[in-house]
């Protein structure tokens, strides 16, 4: 029975990723191990499942049959420990979680590993990428993301929080370059910016409609990391647009200061994102009240101003 039950589960993620290789990726196992699975399991039915190419693996008519019933017998088995998960007050079992490198090593993972050490029975797999993921393809539980959603389809969200940005340049650049008073004045300096595949976006700052200025700026360096573009502005070789908990530590030791004080921040609203569901397993609902009651004092914490030199704290 355990054989027939794991057979299905492979055919049933082979069919809904459209192919083995990614099934496996979900799976942890090797693509050679879902094509043996799905064989044995053809071979115990006495039909084919898949019609295989070289390319790609498309359910054959059977395969489609085959498929709707299981899928349904499957979703019955998900609610059945859902409604057993909900009951529960301990976090178990495997959580998926993926979030931006930096943001996620710098504030997320630890508040994460926090949760992994109070709960014995929580297995925590993380993954870093800037790329924006598909939760349910990928079969991640939960998404931390620095955007609001731009397809909500099948997706719930939670805010955590926003994170602030300011303009900072180096003491060198500023005493070189002079500082700039006015969002104007942004496009006559030398800026730092992010962008991939030839692509800046512009800078963003509130206006008083509650809306945002955008400011189009122009520098002859553009890098896809902001801890490069945050070194780079260390060094003196531009102003930059960064966010605060990544550069607290600079502008606490002077190495960067904070070049346009008084004009409003720009705050890129924070989100925790899950494929939706009717009932959220326990593990999900724990890590994103973690992340929900602490993020916000740590993204506060790194835009408390810096101590002027010379002063005591």
């Amino acid at each position: 029975m355990t054989d027939r039950l794991s057979g299905v589960l492979v055919f049933v993620q082979a069919a809904e990723a459209g192919g083995f290789a990614l099934a496996a990726q979900r799976l942890g196992l090797t693509r050679s191990a879902v094509g043996k699975s799905i064989a044995r399991l053809e071979q115990r039915l006495g039909t084919r499942l898949f019609q295989r190419t070289t390319r790609q693996q498309r359910l054959t008519e059977d395969g489609q049959v085959f498929y709707e019933r299981c899928a349904r017998a499957l979703s019955e088995l998900e609610a059945a420990e859902a409604a057993l998960d909900s009951g529960r007050s301990e976090p178990m079992g495997r959580l998926r979680v993926t979030a931006s490198v930096l943001f996620g090593r710098h504030l997320v993972a630890p508040l994460l590993w926090e949760l992994a050490r109070e709960h014995p029975g929580l297995e925590l797999e993380m993954s870093f990428s800037d790329r924006v993921t598909d939760l349910i393809e990928d079969g991640y539980d939960l998404a931390i993301r620095v955007a609001p959603l731009a397809d909500p389809s099948g997706l719930a969200a939670r805010k955590l929080g926003a994170q602030m940005m300011v303009v900072c340049a180096s003491p060198d650049y500023v005493a070189r370059h002079g500082r700039p008073r006015t969002l104007e004045d942004l496009t006559r300096h030398e800026a730092l910016t992010y962008g991939r595949q030839g692509q800046s976006k512009p800078w963003l700052f509130p206006d008083e409609k509650g809306g945002d200025t955008p400011v189009r700026v122009r520098g002859r360096l553009r890098l896809d990391d902001l801890e490069a573009i945050a070194d780079a502005a260390t060094q003196g070789l531009g102003i930059a647009w960064l966010p605060c908990w990544l550069i607290a530590e600079r502008l606490h030791r002077g190495e960067l200061v904070d070049v346009l004080e008084g004009v409003g921040r720009h705050g890129n609203e924070i989100f925790a994102v899950w494929p939706q569901n009717k009932h959220l397993p326990v593990k999900v609902r724990r890590a994103i009240d973690l992340l929900a009651a602490r993020l916000p004092e740590r993204l506060a914490t790194a835009m408390q101003k810096p101590p002027r030199p010379g002063r005591k704290r």
